[in-house]
């Protein structure tokens, strides 16, 4: 009877100890409920755990009694008995049908087109028509298979090369040319001349002739060491054959190489007029541009009906000096070489181009006695043909040289000259008045600055008195009138 009462109490005891190891299990893992398991493991561990709760309960029913801590266990049991049981509901996978429902739920995405009314459905699409339109840029494919897409890069580089080929090339011409035409004249240039080609820097008579480059299309020489004459200065002025651009505006307005002469003549070597026979497109020019044929000489286009001179305008001062010059062999040139002889311009009053008037020019410009001479080059560059043309410059330099004006001629050239003046002091007047003022006023500064530096008050004294008389002069006069009382 013992032993049975002893082997009951055991039992109790083991069932009783079970659910408590159980709740210390779930105490001591607070995650085990998001713990992956098997679906077979979690039911059965569910079964088995139920059926020991069951048994458990009835036994410790019984023995409620005498174990005060069954009723404990048995709350205990109970909680962990519905923690398995929403674990299980837990654990109960979903349909896949079901896994997407939340995409037709209406709430869960508004403006969605599903979900929008034909109000929203119309505002939706009026604003994708509003929307700007975005086009991509076609991006030309690689030069190597495209060469087409580089026309205008290759244009422009075909020209800078034709540009540069003919910069070279027409330097070169044009240097020719030059070397041409001193070689044909150098033989008459030194049987007239001393020195020539003296370019002032370097000793000429261990340098060769040649002319000084001015720039790749004038060319200068310098000749000196002749009788009536300062000296003689040789221009070529050339086409600009190096510019591209300049010839082809030449294909539209036709140019052609120049030689210009101009003679410094001696101031005891030619009497006093002006005189130029020119082309008559170029004496127009000229008339308009030249300081002294503007202001001395009178245009004369009937050439032609009195010497024998077509296609040509005089320009003259005193009709005895043109007359004079214009003798039997300069007019046989003129005929002949009408067609390179551009102008003849004899002058005493020289002064260049016509500068606008500044009334604070107080003198005139300086003015020479030249013989200017401008010759046009044949086409085909022949230089013997020009010879004569130089030896023409020689003539009528000789022919200056002989050429004295009478009585009548000299007055009347003074008169001329002393008009020029008179207009010049006039249309300076003012400006001339101004200056002798500020003179006058600079000098009485001077002498009161000397008189105050002087301590002597009695030199002081009479400056000033002298001053105040030289205002009292200056004021103007009032006459007083008295009027009589009525």
């Amino acid at each position: 009877m013992k032993l049975h009462i002893i082997f009951l109490i055991a039992a109790l005891l083991c069932l009783l100890h079970e659910p408590f190891a159980l709740a210390d299990n779930f105490e001591e893992n607070d995650f085990a409920e998001f713990e992956d398991f098997d679906e077979d493991e979690f039911i059965v561990g569910n079964a088995a755990s139920d059926q020991q709760s069951a048994g458990g309960v009835d036994s410790a029913a019984s023995l409620g009694k005498s174990n005060p801590n069954a009723n404990a266990a048995q709350d205990d049991s109970n909680d962990f008995a519905e923690i398995d049981d929403n674990d299980e509901d837990e654990a109960v996978v979903e349909d896949e049908e079901n896994e997407f429902e939340h995409f037709q739920d209406e709430e869960e995405f508004e403006g969605f087109p599903g979900t929008m009314n034909e109000q929203e459905e119309v505002k939706l699409a009026d604003t994708k028509k509003s929307e700007p339109k975005l086009t991509m840029a076609k991006v030309p494919m690689h030069f190597r298979t495209h060469w087409d897409s580089y026309c205008l890069e290759m244009l422009m580089l075909a020209g800078l090369l034709a540009y540069f080929a003919n910069y070279l090339f027409g330097n070169k011409k044009n240097s020719s040319i030059a070397n041409l035409w001193l070689t044909t004249h150098k033989t008459l240039l030194e049987d007239n001349f001393v020195l020539v080609g003296d370019d002032g820097k370097k000793e000429t008579e261990t340098s060769t002739l040649s002319f000084i480059k001015e720039s790749e299309s004038i060319y200068t020489l310098w000749c000196s060491g002749r009788t009536c004459c300062e000296g003689m200065l040789v221009e070529l002025k050339m086409i600009k054959r190096q510019d591209l651009v300049s010839l082809i505006a030449g294909i539209m307005k036709p140019v052609q190489d120049q030689l210009h002469i101009k003679v410094e003549m001696s101031p005891d070597s030619m009497d006093n007029f002006v005189f130029c026979i020119a082309s008559k497109k170029q004496a127009t020019k000229m008339f308009k541009e030249m300081n002294d044929l503007s202001k001395f000489c009178t245009l004369v286009n009937k050439t032609e009906e009195k010497y024998n001179i077509p296609g040509y305008s005089l320009l003259s001062e005193i009709a005895e000096a043109s007359s004079s010059l214009l003798d039997s062999r300069l007019i046989a040139a003129l005929n002949k070489y009408s067609h390179l002889i551009e102008y003849i311009h004899v002058s005493d009053q020289y002064s260049g181009p016509v500068q606008q008037e500044d009334p604070n020019t107080l003198k005139q410009p300086e003015v020479k006695r030249i013989l200017h001479c401008g010759f046009n080059m044949p086409a085909k560059i022949d230089m013997e043909e020009m010879k004569p043309l130089l030896v023409l410059v020689f003539y009528l330099m000789e022919r200056i040289k002989r050429f004295r004006l009478s009585k009548e001629g000299k007055s009347k050239s003074d008169k001329n000259r002393a008009r020029v003046e008179e207009e010049f002091m006039k249309n300076t007047h003012a400006a001339r008045a101004e200056a002798a003022a500020q003179r006058r006023e600079e000098k009485r500064k001077a002498e009161k600055e000397k008189v105050l530096a002087n301590d002597d008050p009695e030199k002081q004294r009479r400056w000033e008195e002298k001053e105040r008389k030289r205002l009292e002069k200056k004021r103007p006069k009032m006459k007083q009138l008295s009027i009589k009382a009525l």
